[in-house]
């Protein structure tokens, strides 16, 4: 996008999925791990390989580390199953990327030095992806870059990338408030810190959340929890949520929704809001993974559809045995995996000829729905008429966890 994009697009999209994932630690790892490294005890998503050779050459993915989100971290695993590892490169980003610019950038030149290496998937495109970006296209102007929840300048972002995929946060402005009003709510809570807050996107949601809850007769509550990142670090502000959620719940009643902009908070808000018999709309990062599966006691044993359906199942049965099926809600897809294939689909059909540099959004949408086997939809970010056409703003309908989704 050229340099006429306003400067209010560029503060109003300013991305936040990346802001809610897990901070860094505030102090280094004993031990540095390489960038490609990944633990070897894990194991990996399960996927069934593909026989014949699908593309020449190679499509590298950046994610996050294992801690900092695993979603992220499995849906390249997935790919490296269904392509192999001669055909997928998985590279991490540093577990403290906010703080490591230089590694970051020395990570993507390592794999432009690559001449086989014809896609790059960044999944999430964290703070610093640009400056390492530049540095690879100082020397290859021909890899299809795709990002995924960027957090940098958006006309910046998308002067560098082909495709761009990101929930529509905007629209959740919208969606969380009404979505906590299905669900019996009478208050909304909002958790946050002054750090997310700066964020502009974030900051929005926020405001629409407001103005929707005013809107529909919702009370809405600014509640401001511990920065993970700041002295009392992760497990000091995982106790705050579980100590404060019973102290609101004791206010406002069982009808109270809770929301957190942060994902190392998902986990023990999920526990405290079904402990108190309260109510849940969506996770940070919609996903029936995200938070869920952790606080109910639940074994996320797989990535497959079958694997999903049955963790949703699992979840569904917790609910119901803590008496609280129908007030709690996700989105039915991990964004985040599905970001990653969709993408890495979506350049394997670059890399054969079957589509060409301008982005083909029904393919893209084909490659999105293949993953989440319903309808995926899609649309540009606009503002006052100027669009970014190969930036794409993913919404979803809810998935309220009821009876229907427990197998037999």
């Amino acid at each position: 996008m050229k340099r006429l994009i306003s400067l209010i697009l560029a503060l109003m999209m300013v991305l936040s999925l990346a802001a809610c994932a897990q901070p860094a630690q505030t102090t280094p790892p004993a031990e540095e791990k390489p960038a490609e490294e990944k633990p070897a005890e894990e194991k990996p998503a399960e996927e069934k390989p593909v026989e014949e050779e699908a593309f020449e050459g190679i499509i590298a993915i950046v994610t996050n580390t294992l801690s900092q989100n695993e979603e992220e971290y499995r849906s390249a695993e997935l790919m490296v199953n269904r392509y192999g590892e001669d055909k997928i490169m998985h590279v991490l980003w540093p577990d403290n990327f906010m703080t490591e610019q230089e590694q970051m950038i020395s990570t993507i030149a390592k794999i432009g030095s690559n001449p086989d290496v014809k896609g790059l998937i960044i999944n999430q495109a964290v703070p610093g992806t640009n400056a390492a970006v530049d540095k690879l296209l100082e020397t290859r102007d021909d890899i299809f870059i795709s990002y995924c929840t960027p957090q940098e300048n958006p006309p910046d972002v998308a002067e560098r990338a082909n495709l761009i995929l990101n929930p529509d946060e905007l629209k959740m402005g919208d969606a969380i408030p009404v979505q906590a009003q299905k669900l019996g709510a009478k208050t909304l809570v909002h958790y946050s810190f002054p750090r997310h807050m700066s964020i502009v996107m974030l900051a929005a949601r926020r405001q629409l959340m407001i103005d929707k809850c005013k809107e529909i007769g919702l009370e809405f509550y600014d509640a401001q929890a511990p920065d993970p990142t700041s002295d009392v670090g992760v497990p000091g502000a995982q106790q705050f949520i579980l100590e404060d959620v019973p102290k609101l719940v004791k206010r406002f009643g069982k009808d109270t929704a809770f929301f957190s902009t942060n994902c190392a908070m998902q986990t023990p808000l999920i526990k405290a809001t079904v402990d108190e018999g309260a109510i849940y709309p969506q996770p940070c990062c919609p996903s029936p993974y995200h938070g869920y599966p952790s606080a109910l006691g639940i074994e996320s044993t797989g990535y497959t559809v079958d694997a999903m359906a049955n963790v949703i199942s699992e979840t569904a049965k917790a609910l119901k045995e803590k008496g609280v099926l129908g007030r709690f809600s996700t989105w039915p897809v991990p964004v985040a995996m599905m970001n990653t294939v969709a993408s890495t689909e979506y350049i394997i059909e670059w890399i054969n000829g079957n589509v060409g540099d301008e982005l083909d959004v029904d393919v893209l949408e084909d490659k999105m729905s293949e993953y989440a086997e319903l309808t995926v939809t899609s649309s540009p970010y606009t503002e006052e008429g100027l669009e970014i056409p190969h930036f794409r703003l993913i919404i979803m309908d809810f998935l309220t966890y009821g009876e229907e989704h427990i197998l037999d």
